[in-house]
């Protein structure tokens, strides 16, 4: 009678563990499918995150370049600046030069006779004063244009110069001649501006005397 109880008790504890350890296994799969499923996406993930990389890579290279010719650029654009800036220097120390002019020069300046002035042979000459720069002038011609400023001679002659091309504009009372140092030649000669141009006729009409002329004939003798 003892042992009936007892078998069904051993039963249905069984069953009862039965009915507990369902949950569990089905729990525990769930939990390995769950894994798996897992390990599958982290296997596919670094394939992904690599070929991610590489093109991450390869655009950081490919943009290196571009980012050196950024940081390039301002430093050749600095170096255009300095080179700017030098010219305008260097422009501003030729006017400075040019603007040192002697009260002796300038006095020639004053009586330098400027226009376009008719030449032998159909020849002209074109002399313009500078205003910016008193006491230099600016002269044009067929073939040919110099810079020039007033040199101090001990004829009194009116003499402008420009020393880098061998230019040499003498100015007389009745003309004005151009002459080239360089070759030796005229370049332009029977220069006359107006007020030239009457006195050279005045000295046609009365030529000055002689020094023979002057003299006593007892002194010719």
């Amino acid at each position: 009678m003892k042992t009936q109880p007892i078998a069904t008790l051993a039963a249905a504890l069984a069953a009862a563990f039965l009915l507990a350890a369902a949950p569990m296994a089905q729990a525990e799969t769930a939990k390995k499918a769950d894994k798996a499923t897992a390990d599958k996406a982290k296997a596919t993930k670094p394939a992904g995150s690599k070929t991610a990389a590489a093109k991450a890579d390869k655009a950081d290279k490919a943009d290196k370049p571009a980012a050196k010719k950024k940081a390039e650029k301002p430093a050749v654009s600095a170096s255009r600046t300095n080179l700017k800036s030098a010219a305008v220097n260097v422009a501003a120390g030729i006017q400075a030069a040019e603007a040192a002019m002697t009260p002796a020069e300038l006095a020639i300046a004053e009586r330098v006779q400027v226009g376009k002035m008719p030449c032998e042979l159909g020849a002209s000459v074109t002399l313009t004063a500078d205003a910016k720069n008193p006491g230099y002038f600016d002269m044009q011609g067929k073939n040919f244009s110099y810079r020039m400023f007033p040199v101090a001679t001990s004829t009194g002659a009116i003499r402008l110069e420009d020393q880098k091309a061998g230019a040499v504009w003498l100015q007389l009372a009745n003309k004005s001649m151009l002459m080239s140092q360089k070759h030796g030649i005229r370049l332009a000669d029977e220069c006359t501006s107006p007020a030239q141009l009457e006195v050279a006729q005045n000295l046609k009409l009365n030529p000055p005397v002689s020094i023979l002329e002057a003299l006593p004939p007892a002194a010719v003798k």
